[in-house]
């Protein structure tokens, strides 16, 4: 088992299938045997569309609304985190703005993970080119193995 695990989330159940999984993996694990983790959270909207009567308009978060976001979102990771610490494993919480792909790679630096643990939404042809993937950019962009735990949008919503 990996020493050190990333596990970005988003706030969604299909976000938390990768959380489960290793909760459920490393409640069969000694002590002395658990991982430590990092339950990682980036808030990627920095800009909000304002309607005006010309149309849209881009307008940039405020440093107070940024940091309430973040705030929010560390919160959310703490309350995520509780079964795992129940489970005896040591549970770091972070928070990033910017580009998820992005951040989550440079996450992985900073807390020297050996693996990243994420969720994906299995999406494929049409869907993932428009959309993009998230965890397609970090299995491609990171220099650490990355675990993927496939969801279907239906079975998160039970």
């Amino acid at each position: 088992m990996a020493e050190r695990i990333l596990i970005p989330l988003d706030g969604s159940a299909v976000g938390e299938a990768a959380l489960h999984y290793i909760e459920e993996t490393v409640s069969k694990l000694k002590p002395e045997e658990k991982p430590e983790i990092t339950l990682f959270y980036v808030v990627a909207a920095q800009i909000r569309l304002l309607a005006t009567e010309a149309g849209p308009v881009e307008v940039p978060y405020s440093d107070k609304e940024l940091e309430q976001a973040k705030k929010v979102a560390l919160d959310y990771l703490n309350k995520a985190a509780e079964a795992l610490r129940s489970k005896g494993v040591v549970v770091n919480c972070k928070v990033a703005a910017g580009k998820a792909a992005d951040e989550i790679i440079k996450a992985e630096r900073e807390v020297d993970a050996d693996l990243v643990a994420m969720s994906t939404h299995g999406r494929s042809g049409f869907s993932r080119w428009a959309f993009g993937s998230v965890t397609d950019k970090v299995l491609r962009g990171g220099k650490v193995p990355v675990l993927m735990v496939r969801v279907a949008e239906r079975a998160a919503k039970k």
